[in-house]
């Protein structure tokens, strides 16, 4: 199957802390006390080395995604950006949001770009669907053995460059962040995952929003740098690239004030040198 789109995406989630009492029994109803009580569970099963609540112990509050248009020239592809927004809108449960990302999917049928997606934000949202009763039969029937969603190793149906980038876990798993102050683009800024559940108890959803629209510029400009690496764009294909996505900024960066602040941040980290 030849996509005809990539979809970069990410996530952010805060602890379900509605599960607690089916998981341990523990019933005080306040939600401090409860992710108090799902780390030390957590911190239990791992021998005190991670606190962190397992994929299935998340509640999705965002999900943003960046879509570009696919041209194949030869052996080489183009992207066009056409969107960076993300999902919902006021008001929406998790149930609305979760079920209509994969009813997006399900209409695209894209190529799948993310960081650590394929270990957790993708994990997450298959948890959460189940938990609402949400169907998504194409991931699971697209392509075959060895090209498709499920498939590890397909990185055309779903690029998870935590993967690639450790060749599976041949080499260390570098954070996002990481490769970006290597890569020079702006990586966290401001706001990181662990303020999550703060800013979200604060009312502050499109706060929440907006720092993970700029988790996803980062992919992408990973993305891209990583196909122009492989020979799958070329420099001309990746400046334009790069060019889409500056454009989209200046172009909506004054109603979208982190688009500025990205950008702001992207330039002192490459020293306003955004091409190849």
């Amino acid at each position: 199957m030849s996509h005809q789109n990539l979809f970069v995406f990410d996530i952010e989630t805060v602890p379900d802390t509605d599960a607690v009492p089916n998981l341990t029994g523990f019933e005080d109803t306040d939600s401090q006390a409860r992710r108090d009580e799902l780390e030390r569970y957590h911190l239990d099963i791992t021998d005190g080395r991670n606190a962190f609540p397992r994929q299935s112990f998340h509640k999705v509050v965002a999900i943003s995604f960046l879509e570009a248009e696919i041209e194949r020239i030869g052996p080489e592809e183009v992207y066009h950006l056409r969107e960076l927004r993300s999902g919902g809108e006021a008001g929406f449960s998790e149930r609305d949001l979760i079920q209509g990302f994969f009813a997006h999917l399900q209409r695209l049928r894209p190529r799948l770009v993310s960081y650590n997606g394929r270990g957790f934000d993708l994990s997450v949202l298959k948890y959460r669907a189940m938990a609402h009763g949400i169907s998504a039969r194409f991931l699971y029937t697209d392509g075959d053995k060895w090209n498709s969603y499920t498939s590890r190793y397909s990185a055309d149906w779903h690029c998870d460059l935590l993967e690639v980038l450790s060749e599976y876990g041949g080499s260390a798993r570098v954070k996002l962040n990481e490769v970006c102050s290597v890569l020079g683009f702006p990586g966290k800024f401001g706001v990181d995952g662990s303020k999550v559940t703060e800013m979200f108890e604060g009312g502050k959803v499109q706060e929440i929003r907006d720092y993970c629209e700029t988790d996803v510029l980062n992919t992408y400009l990973v993305y891209l740098r990583l196909m122009h690496h492989r020979g799958t764009i070329s420099t001309d294909g990746y400046n334009h690239a790069v060019g889409d996505v500056i454009a989209l900024i200046e172009a909506e960066g004054a109603e979208r004030p982190h688009l500025n602040e990205f950008m702001e941040a992207w330039g002192l980290a490459c020293e306003n040198s955004f091409m190849l």
